[in-house]
């Protein structure tokens, strides 16, 4: 008869695992003896060998018991069924491991791969990290709100960077955020958004449904107003030609649409 520190070295266990199984069931716990030790005999070996070498191939704890007490086609069914639920367990680990690779490279948090794309077109173009910061969190905050349309959203904003307009307009952004309220650049910025918003008036793309409730354009809005002075001087240049919102553009100055402004 052994002892259980003996039936674990037999069995290539620690005599904790040996308790852990006599405390879900997986191995019946014998009598003591007179001196109040337990004694185990050679089944109780074998038993303990099984349910090491069946927790060592991956099967769950949980499903040990059903296996050792199965005959050999519902062993085989079980296996078979652990093995779909391991390789499905594998894919569900690779996949975290693609988004932790991924997140390593920062933008990849919370953003689509269209995002990630487009902010990398911006440093193609020499805009400055510290601007693309800012266009990060705001797509963050826009995929979070409106996951359904980023896809189309983007693709426009690359339509965008094909306008020689928006390509000055980012070229002029660079250390904007830096920039005094009184600097004089801030103006031919606001006469280049200004071009823009007329062609998107013209193109009949302001008005319309975009998704976002009224209180996250705000939120938007006053995050890139509160970016910097420059920033604010900016809308209040825009506000005073009689364009109001930067997300959304809620009132059109027809008087405008038709003015000559200085050209790119």
């Amino acid at each position: 008869m052994l002892t259980i520190s003996r039936l674990a070295a037999y069995a290539g266990v620690t005599v904790r695992a040996v308790r852990h199984y006599h405390r879900i069931g997986l191995l019946p716990e014998p009598e003591r003896d007179r001196s109040g030790y337990r004694a185990y005999d050679a089944g109780a070996v074998v038993r303990l060998i099984r349910i090491r070498t069946l927790a060592d191939a991956g099967v769950p704890l949980a499903r040990v018991q059903e296996l050792l007490d199965a005959g050999p086609e519902e062993f085989a069914g079980g296996v078979e069924k652990i093995d779909k639920d391991l390789r499905a367990e594998i894919r569900r680990l690779q996949d975290a491991r693609s988004r932790l690779a991924r997140l390593a490279a920062g933008e990849h948090l919370a953003l689509p791969e269209s995002v990630v794309d487009y902010l990398d077109r911006l440093r193609g173009l020499g805009v400055e990290e510290r601007y693309i910061a800012m266009e990060r969190d705001a797509w963050i905050m826009i995929a979070a709100q409106v996951p359904h349309l980023i896809d189309s959203l983007i693709a426009k904003k690359h339509e965008e960077l094909d306008d020689p307009d928006m390509v000055k307009l980012y070229s002029l952004l660079n250390g904007a955020l830096d920039w005094p309220a009184d600097d004089p650049r801030i103006v031919g910025v606001a006469d280049i958004v200004e071009r823009l918003m007329i062609r998107a008036v013209e193109a009949g793309e302001v008005g319309a449904d975009d998704g976002t409730d009224d209180q996250f354009v705000d939120l938007l809005d006053s995050t890139m107003a509160e970016s910097s002075p420059g920033a604010k001087r900016l809308v209040a240049i825009l506000e005073e030609r009689g364009w109001r919102g930067w997300t959304r553009i809620e009132r059109v100055p027809a008087d405008r649409l038709n003015t000559e402004l200085p050209p790119s």
